[in-house]
């Protein structure tokens, strides 16, 4: 096996395992073992369990951003909802191991590679979406960011429910998911205030 089939072969190994147990409950010993390797060769490649995770991680949030990103073609805003929502039930879909390291909670010290990172991640990309939208109703648009936030959150919730159901089927979550963001975003009042606090 050459070094980089060897490095292939430790990603994937360590992809089903940190799915499986998160980064606390992987060790290396466990990698090298399945590997059929000594821990000093995971440890030439990655220089320990954290460096073999950001690489897990960081390839995980390429394919998201990436299937995202290819999604996002259409002018409309409706239709770009459409498509979010679409792009990522299918990556969790292709990559339910992936969706679950994810969603896991980073090691300490990690400052991206988090569930909550990649969301804000997503919605910046998507933010421009609303902003025009927002204007021609007559909205703030700088309450944009925050709506965007709390669209792709809703999304990346309902997916993380959905990871194990499975049911219903995909289309039908994300015609359900644009159904209340859609007709949640025509319905928006000007100045939202809380009812209790009038």
């Amino acid at each position: 096996m050459t070094a980089a089939e060897r490095r292939e072969q430790l990603i994937a190994i360590a992809r089903g395992l940190f799915a499986a147990r998160g980064f606390d409950g992987t060790s290396i010993e466990e990698v090298a073992a399945r590997a059929e390797v000594s821990k000093p060769v995971v440890y030439a490649h990655f220089g320990g369990k954290e460096g073999l995770y950001a690489v897990v991680v960081d390839r995980e949030v390429r394919q998201l951003l990436d299937m995202m990103q290819a999604a996002l073609t259409a002018g409309r805003p409706r239709m770009l909802l459409e498509q979010a929502a679409c792009a990522l039930l299918d990556y969790i879909e292709q990559s339910s191991d992936g969706f679950r390291i994810l969603i896991r909670d980073s090691p300490v010290g990690s400052a991206s590679g988090s569930f909550v990172s990649i969301i804000g991640d997503v919605a910046t990309r998507v933010e421009h979406i609303l902003v025009g939208e927002f204007r021609s109703r007559g909205f703030d648009a700088n309450a944009a960011p925050m709506y965007a936030q709390m669209l792709v959150g809703m999304v990346g919730t309902t997916g993380q429910w959905w990871l194990d159901t499975r049911k219903p089927g995909k289309e039908e979550v994300a015609a359900h998911l644009v159904n209340l963001a859609w007709h949640g975003l025509s319905g928006l009042e000007r100045q939202p205030t809380l009812r209790l606090r009038s």
